[in-house]
């Protein structure tokens, strides 16, 4: 098998894109990318791309030939990849895959959703056939209804508190104000995040990631020849992906998210790397809890420790590990089938040095973790500076 690195990376600005449609979005996040990598159009023999409900948002399905159309990549196969909130690391996952086997050379990954077009209640329905649709979405459940109780049985368990999730919207909401692509760059304080509207108890608004328009690729290429077409390329050092339960119910334990401690343990071993070598990591924070859960299952911090250490600052820049320099999905966004490609983007701009004020400093080792639904399927990516 071959190795694998980014050479290009390209995105949208994430929010409540009014003005840009779906093919228009993932069109301009591809087309960044290709140009960032200095490649030609006719040069890319594959892609893929993520995104989990363009049918039921914005009633378009075969999204994969709308792509090739619109990217000018004809007669090239894009193929679309869906795994819930998820899809866009299946997308880089089977991209990985396809460079890695020698089947293609030049390989985009894309990830999109148009989600704003609906309103909240519509969206939340869409959104929860994430989970199960016969056990939970039909009998009431809301994926803040279930991250609740995941958060609730944390703090049964260890002690967690509410301050120590509200400091970690705090956190990536400070990183966020750093990103040009994201969609709330400002600031919050613990305060604001506590005393934030309910939503379903103890997360309130400011513990949950927003409704989102946005879309992020990336161009990958063989490691040996990557230097061809980028000074500074990105080693993808692993690529792995686990799956668990649907339904909540079902889980032998409510306060970690087995296939992610899965993935995460396959991907360290492959890489022959350990969570102390990682640097910086994008995980999956749709609500607070989910970043505090990930920092345990990856093992950055102990069963229990993730929220004392988010609220020690251990999670900062400049502190122990570095997570979420994004802003996450809490601050950047979540539009459900870029956020995986957006992960890669992040930590490919963190390991050229590219982040500015949100840099961290001499980032050799990366980290992107993205869950589908509650986590019933887990990908965990690693790289490395390749140059």
């Amino acid at each position: 098998m071959r190795k694998v690195a980014i050479i290009g990376v390209g995105m949208t600005k994430f929010g409540e894109n009014w003005d840009k449609s779906f093919r228009g979005m993932v069109t301009e996040a591809g087309v960044k990318a290709i140009q960032d990598a200095k490649v030609k159009g006719d040069e890319i023999s594959a892609g893929y791309v993520g995104t989990m409900a363009s049918g039921s948002l914005v009633g378009q399905e075969h999204a994969g030939a709308l792509i090739a159309d619109y990217m000018g990549l004809n007669p090239i196969p894009i193929t679309r990849v869906e795994g819930a909130c998820a899809s866009g690391s299946l997308a880089l996952r089977q991209g990985v895959m396809a460079v890695a086997s020698g089947l293609h050379d030049l390989v985009v990954v894309g990830g999109v959703e148009k989600m704003t077009d609906l309103d909240t209640a519509a969206v939340s329905q869409i959104l929860g056939g994430a989970g199960d649709q016969e056990w939970e979405l039909f009998m009431g459940a809301t994926f803040p209804g279930l991250y609740a109780f995941m958060a609730r049985r944390h703090m049964h368990e260890y002690g967690t508190t509410e301050e120590m999730l509200a400091s970690v919207a705090v956190k990536n909401h400070a990183n966020g104000a750093h990103n040009k692509y994201a969609q709330f760059q400002r600031e919050i304080t613990i305060e604001q995040a506590l005393n934030a509207k309910m939503v379903a108890d103890p997360l309130k608004i400011l513990d949950c990631s927003p409704i989102t328009d946005g879309a992020a690729a990336v161009v990958l290429a063989p490691l040996d020849s990557a230097s061809s077409y980028t000074e500074k390329p990105i080693e993808i050092l692993a690529s792995e992906q686990a799956s668990g339960t649907l339904a909540l119910h079902d889980r032998e334990d409510l306060t970690s998210i087995k296939a992610a401690k899965i993935a995460g343990q396959n991907a360290y071993r492959k890489a022959g790397i350990a969570p102390k070598d990682i640097d910086v990591a994008e995980v999956h924070d749709c609500f607070t809890i989910a970043e505090i859960v990930a920092t345990e299952d990856l093992g950055f911090f102990a069963p229990g420790q993730g929220g004392p250490a988010a609220l020690e600052g251990k999670t900062k820049i400049g502190g122990e590990i570095a997570v979420n320099t994004s802003g996450g999905l809490k601050a950047t966004g979540h539009p459900v089938g870029a956020t995986g490609v957006k992960q890669a983007c992040e930590v490919a701009w963190q390991l050229r040095g590219e982040r500015e004020e949100a840099q961290v400093e001499d980032a050799e080792y990366a980290l992107t973790h993205n869950v589908g639904g509650s986590g019933a399927t887990a990908v965990v990516h690693l790289y490395k500076r390749g140059y």
